[in-house]
């Protein structure tokens, strides 16, 4: 090989080892996170599935998972579905935020800021 060729395939062959750095080795590392994560899911554990609902670990089978979704109400799950453990006192979405200091209401029911002009939302045209 002379160097004409080896300059000219050299860029590939950073542009394949930059790409190996930047996309594939940290989406492989995310992947056994995933992985790890789901085979420690332990009954009682309250998790999230990829889709957002959240539930509670019942029972775990080999790779299934029932989780329950409501009191009484259990639904099975691959576990590949499970996208992260929900950590204790993380609010979740049953468990709604209210931000008191963005929006309350005025005498006609419409949402206000703190300044009393009207939402743009929510703005009459007269």
């Amino acid at each position: 090989m002379d160097m004409g060729n080896l300059g000219s395939i050299l860029p590939l062959i950073l542009l394949v080892v930059v790409f190996y750095f930047l996309l594939i080795r940290p989406q492989r590392k995310r992947q056994q996170e995933a992985i790890k994560m789901q085979n420690n899911l332990t009954p009682g554990t309250r998790v999230m599935t990829t889709t957002g609902l959240f539930g509670t670990v019942v029972t775990v089978d080999n790779e299934d998972v029932i989780l329950e979704v409501a009191p009484g109400i259990e639904t099975r799950w691959v576990k590949a579905a499970i996208g992260r453990v929900v950590a204790p006192g993380e609010p979740v979405a049953d468990e709604p935020l209210v931000d008191e200091a963005v929006e309350e209401k005025n005498e006609s029911g419409i949402a206000a800021d703190r300044d009393g002009e009207q939402d743009s939302s929510t703005k009459r045209l007269d």
